[in-house]
């Protein structure tokens, strides 16, 4: 009789140790493509995020309303306020305007870009306050800062913003009364209306971003050659 035949316990113990290999391979590659689509998925949400916030700031400064009783666009090197037409109300022969406030806001994940917008506004005490309420969030301020229809949301993190203003033929400082003189006289014009105002962002990268990002704008009714 033939004498049966298997395998030895080397032979085992070798075919064990190979598999072994094998998935500890395979569970590192599944691990890599894992955390190359999380990744990516990061970058794609921030990437989005950062597209609509800058959707959002363009709107904003396009839809630029001057009341006569407010800077329409003003920054006092925290906070950029801006009175905007109220997108809701743009039917009416007479629309509302709202309060708009961007700025950089230390939140516990750092820095984060944030967006303030007070309620449709139609009294000139009613615009005064929302202009101060927009002031005293972009200081940080809590409490009063929020108040009846207005609302702010964080958009994206930063560690830092910069603000150009366009005036005269150069970008500049917006504090600077460099380009605001009134037409005919050298007496600065504190309501100047810029010609274009140049954003600069630098990304914290804690959102799949990183670096630095800049943005212009210019006003839809500038004249050619200005």
């Amino acid at each position: 009789m033939r004498r049966s035949q298997g395998f030895t316990l080397v032979e085992l113990l070798v075919a064990i140790a190979v598999m072994s290999m094998l998935a500890l391979l395979s569970w590192r590659a599944i691990d890599g493509m894992t955390r190359t689509q999380t990744l990516t998925q990061e970058r794609s949400d921030g990437l989005l995020r950062l597209q609509s916030a800058l959707g959002q700031w363009i709107a904003d400064l396009d839809a630029v309303l001057d009341t006569g009783e407010v800077t329409p666009v003003d920054f006092n090197g925290q906070t950029l306020r801006i009175t905007r037409r109220d997108s809701a109300e743009t039917g009416l022969d007479s629309p509302g305007v709202r309060v708009v406030a961007w700025a950089l806001r230390p939140t516990a994940a750092g820095g984060q870009w944030s967006r303030w917008q007070s309620g449709p506004l139609r009294q000139r005490d009613e615009l005064a306050r929302a202009w101060q309420r927009a002031a005293d969030w972009g200081r940080g301020a809590s409490g009063t800062a929020l108040a009846g229809a207005d609302s702010s949301l964080a958009v994206i993190g930063v560690d830092r913003w910069q603000l150009f203003f366009h005036r005269g033929e150069t970008w500049g400082n917006p504090l600077s009364s460099v380009g605001t003189e009134a037409a005919g006289g050298n007496t600065p014009a504190s309501n100047s209306m810029p010609n274009g105002v140049r954003l600069q962002l630098t990304l914290t990268g804690t959102q799949g971003l990183s670096g630095d990002l800049l943005r212009d704008w210019a006003r839809p009714t500038l004249e050619a050659g200005r």
